[in-house]
């Protein structure tokens, strides 16, 4: 048992090795169009994408391998002739509004707009009905 302990812990680092899961960036990642104007268009879009795997940095910024996969994407359908609102309203439609940074104004959302007004209406009125009634008193 002694001698077979050493050899399995021999045989066990190779295994380790082996299971890496990061994989090397892709040869056509981060490789930026030749036409500025096109480039420019593809990183304003950039910046107004979140990343999936970071959640708080836009895809121009993150380092990871999803927000760079994401920059080729948005790289190629540019280059494609696409527009960038189209490529946007690709990205929601597959990863949910929450990918985009620029809020939508969808009328379901109006009450989550309204809230906070409505919520500094009611503390006004509270506000100035208690300080009538120290006025009165």
């Amino acid at each position: 048992m002694r001698r077979i302990l050493p050899l399995l812990m021999a045989l066990s680092v190779p295994v380790v090795v082996l299971a890496q899961t990061a994989l090397p960036p892709a040869p056509y990642a981060d490789t930026q169009l030749e036409d500025p104007a096109l480039e420019k268009k593809a990183h304003d879009l950039m910046l107004t994408i979140r990343c999936v795997t970071c959640q708080s940095q836009s895809i121009a910024d993150s380092n990871a391998s999803m927000a760079s996969d994401l920059r080729s994407e948005i790289r190629m359908r540019i280059k494609g002739g696409e527009d960038p609102e189209a490529i946007r309203r690709w990205l929601i439609e597959r990863y949910g509004d929450w990918i985009s940074y620029a809020p939508s104004a969808d009328p379901i959302l109006w009450p989550l707009w309204a809230a906070p007004i409505l919520l500094l209406l009611a503390g006004g009125a509270l506000v100035a009905t208690r300080l009538k009634r120290r006025g009165n008193a």
